[in-house]
């Protein structure tokens, strides 16, 4: 079957320093789901815990979400996104691409915004790791030329 053509299940990245945003999807449906949020030290996270998403859902493919400035340009940040997603790719023998994440953090706090109660003080805005790894995820998913190498 044509690269193309096969059905590809990936997990994306969010990358933080202090937490890391995971979410899953397929392209047979072409969705993306949060999943979770990883505690990480200055950028480092339990790889136990991600050996065991990977061991999970299979993904063919990872995705990392790369912060780029609004000039296009990259930042200390977006090196060390990189460095993650090379060990992503180093440890876990898995394909790995960068997408452009610039905004999602704005947008995960906006749906969060709208999916709570108005007037409702509970919305904790930086539990938004996991939806916008879900974003990153989805914009892939709706083009998925976007990807870069690491």
């Amino acid at each position: 079957m044509p690269e193309s053509i096969r059905h590809k299940s990936l997990l994306a990245f969010d990358f933080g320093l202090k937490q890391i945003g995971v979410a899953y999807g397929q392209t047979l449906t072409k969705n993306a789901n949060a999943l979770s949020i990883l505690k990480a030290q200055n950028g480092k996270p339990q790889w136990l815990e991600i050996d065991a998403l990977i061991t999970q859902w299979k993904p063919n493919l990872v995705l990392v979400g790369l912060p780029l400035n609004m000039d296009d340009t990259e930042s200390e940040l977006s090196a060390r996104a990189r460095k993650f997603a090379r060990r992503l790719e180093g440890r876990f023998n898995v394909q790995v691409e960068m997408v452009d994440e610039r905004l999602t953090s704005q947008e995960a706090k906006s749906i969060i915004r709208g999916n709570s109660k108005r007037g409702s003080s509970t919305e904790d805005l930086t539990k938004i790791d996991h939806i916008a790894a879900a974003l990153i995820l989805q914009s892939w998913l709706d083009d998925s030329s976007i990807g870069r190498s690491i």
